[in-house]
């Protein structure tokens, strides 16, 4: 019998990382790669503004390079015996398009025009157009369309973004003959059906990101969303009204992308998704296990039996959709808008005026200021962690709120910033350090207690992305503060392994995805088991941390 290889295309929100997988065992035999160029260079984005935004070709010339480079690497007669390939993206990441599909940023005369290209998931320009919809939503006369996405609609999904690309440039209205998510635009690219009409759109993004459900027939009603307002006129005809679940081929893949890269004709390619949706099935999710794929923000998904759900809508998540992660299942989402990105701040806070300092030093010559800085970023967060986890617990500690870049659940609100509470003149910045990871647990926790609130039972924590592999400090912090296990997925890479089970499915190569995580997956390298000595102060610190939150809402 041949050995069969899938691969998962994983893009991030820095890079795009493609593998080759061993459809028997899960090995991966080839991986590469590719930090977006125009991306690192800052273009087209703004912080000030919460502006962010990716040049198609960054995907595209990554798609190319990383499988091209993923199969050099793999062994001989690999490209001959590749099956299928599944995408999986950031999301909410849409982007405007032509009648043929292509980006309007890739047109002539609009390569610079930043409202043509796609919006990151982090781009929350659309803040005000988010408290329009969820006005809107309770009073048009109608059903309540944010009902499955938990009753708040946030700045960082489908809908918000393109109304205030519409608002704020108007001439958009007649340029984008649709709007499509990112997920959606590179399976379409790689099948070579990317007229809008046509291409295979994904469940996972409608129906956590554009309300997609099945009570109201698909998207939200016409009348609803020119309620909203009237530059969405007609949209609906411009747009969908299936989706499909990632265990569907989207296609074969095109003859010019099979050239380019090397494939055989026969090679197909399955519906697109979200990077942790199929991260949750690369690290093997099972019902009422929340996976938290944990990077610079986190996205925590859980699964339950459609048939144990019934009725019951959980308020203040980022949607249920039937089918989102595993056919056959609901698929609830939730997540913090900063996880990495905190500590990131206040590495980057603390090491500036020190780079500034030693980039003027008269007393090192260059190559060695370069390697200093280095590092000094390499290390400072695993020494604040060392240091950190020496220090006693105590309700009397200082308190931090998450919400560096807002808040995602519960209960959406971009607007919410963080804060401080506590600080005192023996406060240094291992204490603040050690007070900003117990505050990212604390929102964590706060994801939990919504669940558990709803009629939702979490029985058990999975890691899995960038911090949960790299930080112990961090994972025990959690652990501790939620007083549960919490096991860390062996997958190194569990989105892009994710997508390449889902790509064995695809191709019939195994019948479920049950039958492919079985085979395929990595189990499980370390589980952090709580230390209950903590319990009793951090219980106390997690109300402060609550108090706070008020607060700062009713400000």
């Amino acid at each position: 019998m041949k050995t069969t290889y899938t691969i998962g295309v994983d893009y991030g929100t820095d890079s795009v990382r493609s593998i080759v997988v061993n459809t028997a065992n899960g090995n991966i035999v080839g991986t590469d790669v590719f930090l977006y160029p125009r991306w690192r260079a800052g273009k087209y984005c703004n912080p000030s503004t919460n502006q962010f935004r990716q040049h198609p070709l960054d995907y595209l010339e990554g798609l190319e390079s990383t499988i091209k480079n993923a199969l050099a690497k793999s062994p001989i007669g690999t490209t001959e015996n590749v099956v299928a390939i599944t995408v999986d993206t950031t999301g909410s990441t849409p982007c405007a398009v032509d009648a043929a599909g292509t980006p309007i940023a890739m047109l002539d005369g609009e390569t610079e025009n930043a409202n043509g290209m796609f919006i990151l998931w982090k781009d929350h320009t659309a803040i005000v157009e988010a408290e329009e919809i969820n006005q809107v939503a309770k009073t048009w006369g109608g059903a309540d369309v944010t009902q499955y996405v938990g009753g708040i609609y946030s700045s960082e999904w489908f809908w918000a973004k393109i109304l205030h690309v519409l608002k704020e440039d108007v001439s958009m209205c007649t340029k984008a003959q649709s709007w499509v998510e990112h997920c959606d635009w590179v399976t379409g690219v790689l099948t070579g059906i990317s007229d809008p009409q046509k291409m295979k759109r994904s469940r996972c993004a409608a129906g956590h990101k554009a309300m997609w459900h099945q009570a109201w027939g698909g998207l939200p009603p016409q009348e609803f969303l020119s309620k909203l307002n009237p530059v969405l006129d007609d949209i609906l005809d411009k747009l969908y009204t299936d989706t499909f679940t990632s265990d569907v081929c989207a296609g074969n893949i095109s003859a010019t992308w099979a050239e380019k890269l090397g494939l055989n004709a026969d090679v197909k390619i399955g519906v697109g998704s979200f990077d942790a949706h199929l991260g949750a099935i690369g690290a093997e999710i099972k019902p009422y296990y929340l996976s938290k794929v944990m990077g610079t923000s986190t996205c925590d998904m859980l699964v339950i039996p459609t048939t144990e759900v019934g009725d019951k809508l959980v308020k203040g998540i980022c949607g249920q959709v039937d089918g989102s992660i595993l056919p056959g299942m609901m698929g609830l989402e939730a997540g913090q808008s900063a996880f990495g990105d905190v500590y990131a701040w206040f590495k980057n806070m603390l090491l500036a005026p020190v780079e500034d300092i030693i980039s003027k030093s008269t007393t090192i010559d260059a190559a060695t200021k370069t390697l200093l800085i280095e590092e000094l970023h390499d290390n400072l967060i695993n020494e604040l962690s060392a240091k950190a986890s020496q220090l006693p617990i105590a309700a009397t500690d200082p308190v931090a709120l998450d919400w560096l870049n807002g808040r995602r659940t519960p209960d959406a609100n971009q607007k919410m910033k963080a804060a401080i509470q506590g600080i005192s003149l023996s406060t240094d910045a291992v204490i603040l350090f050690k007070t900003l990871v117990e505050a990212t647990a604390f929102g964590a926790k706060a994801i939990v207690d919504r669940f558990r609130s709803e009629g939702i039972p979490i029985e058990g924590i999975i890691g899995l992305g960038g911090v949960s592999k790299k930080s112990p400090y961090i994972m025990q912090t959690m652990a501790n503060v939620l007083n549960m296990p919490v096991q860390i997925a062996n997958a190194e890479q569990a989105c892009a392994l994710g997508s390449a089970m889902a790509a064995a499915v695809v191709a019939g190569v195994h019948p479920t995805f049950a039958a492919a995580q079985e085979a395929m997956g990595s189990g499980f390298e370390k589980t952090y088991i709580p230390d209950n000595s903590t319990a009793e102060a951090y219980n106390a610190l997690y109300q402060k941390y609550q108090s706070l939150g008020r607060f700062e809402e009713c400000k």
